[in-house]
């Protein structure tokens, strides 16, 4: 299963491959041994600095270094470089490949690791490659503070910026859900999944286990993607606010629900956040760019932290299951929001059964609305240009949706229509299936 699920998407394979052998853990009965635990969170830190700088120099940068209503040809990753310097670029491109390559030494590969198993991780790694790591994990924390001032120099000093990021045309108020660890701190690994409400209360906090206590799924016949919301309020549409069990599971939203972060820069610059923008919890969606800065400098500081732990290279990385398989919950943050994978099993361990709620399923009611709420607010009579649909597109963008891993088929089956040529172009065959 985490090879599988794995790859139900090429930009967050990390993700699924985590939470399914989180989710063996339990299907077996096994508890992993702590180094096991340590190079786990050690690949998945840097996954998601790999993941976020990714979104944010190449998918939402271009947005505000080029400018909303920059024409399409420069409003790209090469519009960017052209603008903050080669040099930058070089610069993005050698710490995204460096956090790949912790990937690979711990997972196998860049892309789809491989060495989740029930009970740890299927390798320990090298005192040569711990020293490696430390290396490039401090040369992240650097990065990652360069990138924070680079928003501070770009965005936070443009008044225009601030104003459109504050405004209400990106403002949806829901419930926000994310993990926090025992201090509730922000946690991408393990913890509890805590919800508060849109103001900021304590909703609800449960292990992954329970998560169908407290979660269910609408489904609408104009979509492929379901829709979560929390259970004991219900359903009541495409609306927030207290009374709708819509929520968000965004990076912001990991920062709504918790009290602060785990590393010392991070907690700094998580409260530098809400200390300007004046509120918590912040419910600008604009405004989870910058909570995706905080968090890669979170990303960055851990991978520093288990690079030095001294148990980081002990060879015992794997308990050997023993017991009768059956049941088991896995759940990790994505980037994107919460990841749940929930198997179950016959006496031999094949899966009869499994269930996946991803990151952008989670998010799907909330980005929908927001999608309308940006919609509403800039589309006037007469008046469409191509900068006022990127700002209604710039809604969308801020969840870093993947819509590979979160769609869904419902009655199972999609259209379909494959047309067979020969080498003269001429139909041999057409399969259809409506």
């Amino acid at each position: 299963m985490p090879d599988i699920t794995s790859r139900i998407c090429g930009v967050c394979p990390e993700a699924h491959h985590i939470a399914s052998t989180k989710a063996l853990d339990q299907v077996f009965h096994v508890e992993p041994p702590p180094a096991a635990k340590k190079l786990r969170e050690l690949l998945y830190s840097a996954f998601f600095i790999a993941d976020h700088i990714t979104h944010f120099y190449i998918l939402a940068g271009p947005d505000f270094v080029m400018g909303p209503s920059a024409p399409k040809s420069e409003r790209n990753i090469l519009g960017v470089i052209g603008k903050v310097g080669l040099e930058v670029g070089s610069s993005v491109i050698k710490h995204r490949s460096d956090a790949l390559d912790v990937i690979a030494m711990i997972g196998g590969k860049r892309i789809h690791p491989s060495c989740g198993v029930p009970g740890g991780v299927s390798k320990p790694i090298t005192e040569d490659e711990r020293a490696r790591i430390e290396s490039i994990a401090k040369s992240e924390v650097e990065f990652a503070k360069f990138t924070m001032k680079l928003f501070d120099d770009i965005v936070l000093k443009n008044k225009d910026y601030v104003n459109l990021i504050t405004s209400d045309n990106y403002a949806t108020g829901t419930y926000c859900m994310g993990t926090v660890d025992e201090q509730s701190h922000v946690n991408f690994y393990d913890g509890k999944i805590r919800v508060v409400d849109p103001e900021g209360h304590e909703f609800t906090k449960f292990p992954a286990a329970d998560y169908q206590q407290h979660i269910s799924e609408h489904v609408e016949p104009w979509t492929y993607l379901k829709f979560p919301y929390l259970k004991k309020i219900g359903w009541k549409g495409l609306v927030g606010g207290k009374d709708s069990g819509v929520y968000k599971a965004t990076p912001l939203a990991r920062l709504n629900v918790s009290e602060g972060m785990a590393t010392p820069a991070a907690q700094a610059e998580y409260k530098r956040l809400y200390e300007t923008l004046g509120q918590k919890p912040v419910h600008s969606t604009l405004a989870t760019h910058w909570a995706r800065l905080v968090e890669l400098l979170y990303a960055s500081e851990r991978l520093v932290q288990l690079s030095q732990d001294p148990d980081i290279t002990n060879p015992n990385v794997r308990s050997i299951p023993t017991q009768t398989p059956d049941e088991g919950v896995g759940a990790v943050e994505a980037p994107r929001g919460t990841l749940f994978h929930h198997y179950k099993t016959d006496a031999k361990g094949m899966v009869k059964k499994a269930n996946l709620i991803v990151a952008t399923t989670n998010n799907h009611a909330a980005i929908s609305m927001s999608i309308k709420q940006a919609a509403d607010g800039f589309i006037k009579k007469g008046e469409v240009s191509d900068g006022i649909l990127n700002m209604v597109e710039m809604a969308f963008r801020a969840y870093d949706p993947c819509y590979a891993c979160a769609t869904h088929t419902l009655p199972g089956q999609m259209p379909l229509d494959i047309k067979i040529y020969n080498g003269n172009k001429a139909i041999l065959h057409n399969i259809r299936r409506p």
